[in-house]
């Protein structure tokens, strides 16, 4: 209906002017339609006096004076807006975390919406729907983040000094992480060593974690079944935010005072309040305070990583490497006797009847490629290198699919997507014996008995791992407990994952 009115009172003040009108008049008329004439304040008041008419009204982080007449909508976020006697507003009013006061005679046409607080006279009732969540007390309590957010957020620190609600809040955290740092005695004290010894690694993981939360969150959301897990895998990336921050704290005291005795808890409380007062200075400078927060939190998610990984291998060490052995020599034949001349060893003693140039002329035959065999002998691929890989072989899917452009035919893209994986993994597990986000990881599949993957074996892998991440992606989990490293997948194929050497050939 606002649509038609434009044109509606257009026609109707063309008709209603002389055939000859004056300059004058035209202009009058022009300036009590007020088309283009909106008021906007943020950080700041506004007062509309009476006799005054505006298009719209919009005021965030301050507080409004409405006396004179709105031709639309007024709206105040954080701040609180009083309606005169003699206010006329021909739209809505809504006021967001703040309070509105009505006078008597005052006009809502349409909507009254408020969250927070209001004050109006019991004869008050607005055109339409009336809406009021809160009470007086909340708004006047939501007004008061307005002076953080001026002075806190926008100068990029979270501690403002002189707002006197700053510093409760504060204290309850500190006493929080106090409490923490008691309880988790262990876990803390472990994040701290892994940040003295290793800061650069345990920046990096951080990042590496908080790159790798989203797209983990999104494959269990597609996997329908997984959604169950991403409440728990959230609730752990708290948990280790929390724990990391206060081994962050810890890990400051140390840098300040050394703590001699990692194990002493009076010098771990000493390092952890010297360390918790400098954060909260940090915190009250401007852009320093939120580059200490948010450097706090990746150190932190990376430091307890670190340190998680590091205890569960302790508790779960490596099975012992097989070692090949030579044959047995009969006792009963001598060794030749040694001719190497005095002085002169027997890696580089040369044959008398040779050249000397034999020594660096290459072998006639070639030296022989790698056979699977020696691929079960080495060191079984880590949950994270193969989740590497895993993200790497997600996203070529991903590029193949909307390559194919599957929603040009009217395809199930789930299906599909699933389909040209399985056809991906099978294809490069039979062709190459791994994947192109396992060359770039340095792994390779081989099978138990030490022969090369055949395309049943990388079907019936392909086929089951469907299964192991479809069940909330435990049959990928179970590799964290395995001595062997193998998933559901690995097991029902009778296949390992292997870290190979840089120079091993693809």
């Amino acid at each position: 209906m606002r649509v038609l009115k434009l044109p509606l009172l257009a026609l109707a003040v063309a008709l209603s002017v002389p055939a000859a009108p004056s300059a004058q008049d035209i202009d009058v008329t022009l300036s009590r339609m007020h088309w283009n004439n909106p008021a906007l304040r943020v950080g700041q008041d506004y007062t509309l006096k009476a006799g005054e008419v505006v298009r719209d009204v919009a005021v965030i982080a301050g507080d409004a004076t409405i006396a004179g007449r709105v031709d639309r909508d007024v709206v105040v976020a954080l701040g609180k807006v009083t309606i005169e006697s003699t206010a006329v507003i021909e739209g809505s009013l809504v006021v967001l975390g703040g309070t509105a006061v009505v006078a008597e005679g005052a006009q809502v046409r349409e909507d009254l919406f408020v969250i927070g607080g209001f004050e109006g006279v019991p004869g008050f009732s607005p055109g339409q729907h009336h809406v009021v969540i809160g009470t007086a007390g909340l708004g006047a309590g939501l007004r008061s983040i307005v002076p953080w957010l001026t002075y806190g957020l926008l100068w990029g620190r979270p501690i403002v000094p002189w707002l006197g609600w700053v510093w409760p809040i504060a204290g309850l955290f500190f006493l929080v992480n106090l409490l923490l740092n008691l309880v988790f005695d262990s876990p803390v004290r472990a994040s701290a060593l892994m940040l003295r010894a290793t800061p650069l690694s345990a920046f990096m993981t951080g990042l590496l974690v908080m790159l790798l939360a989203g797209p983990i969150c999104v494959l269990l959301a597609v996997s329908v079944i997984g959604i169950a897990v991403v409440p728990f895998k959230l609730c752990a990336l708290l948990l280790a935010v929390i724990i990391g921050k206060i081994g962050f704290a810890r890990w400051i005291g140390m840098s300040v005072i050394r703590q001699d005795e990692p194990e002493n808890r009076g010098q771990s409380m000493r390092s952890f309040l010297i360390g918790s007062a400098i954060m909260c200075i940090a915190y009250m400078v401007p852009v320093l305070g939120f580059v200490t927060w948010t450097l706090a939190a990746v150190f932190g998610l990376g430091s307890a990583t670190l340190a998680f990984f590091s205890a569960y291998r302790r508790e779960n060490p490596k099975a012992p490497r097989r070692v090949k052995t030579s044959a047995p020599v009969d006792p009963g034949v001598a060794p030749p006797p040694d001719a190497t001349p005095a002085g002169v060893s027997a890696a580089t003693a040369l044959p008398v009847d040779e050249p000397l140039y034999a020594a660096v002329v290459p072998p006639a035959d070639p030296i022989p490629p790698p056979v699977a065999s020696e691929l079960v002998m080495l060191p079984r691929a880590a949950f994270l290198e193969r989740l590497a890989a895993f993200t790497l072989d997600l996203v070529l899917v991903m590029i193949l699919v909307n390559i194919f452009d599957f929603d040009r035919y009217h395809r199930d893209w789930p299906a599909s997507g699933f389909l040209i994986a399985l056809m991906y993994h099978v294809g490069f597990w039979t062709w190459k014996g791994t994947t192109l986000g396992g060359i770039i990881c340095q792994l390779r599949l081989v099978r138990v008995t030490g022969g090369s993957v055949q395309f049943a074996d990388a079907l019936v892998r392909g086929l089951t791992g469907i299964f192991s991440l479809v069940v909330l992606g435990l049959g990928f989990l179970w590799i964290l407990k395995d001595p062997d490293r193998q998933a559901w997948h690995d097991r029902v194929a009778g296949t390992y994952v292997v870290k190979v050497p840089r120079n091993w050939p693809i």
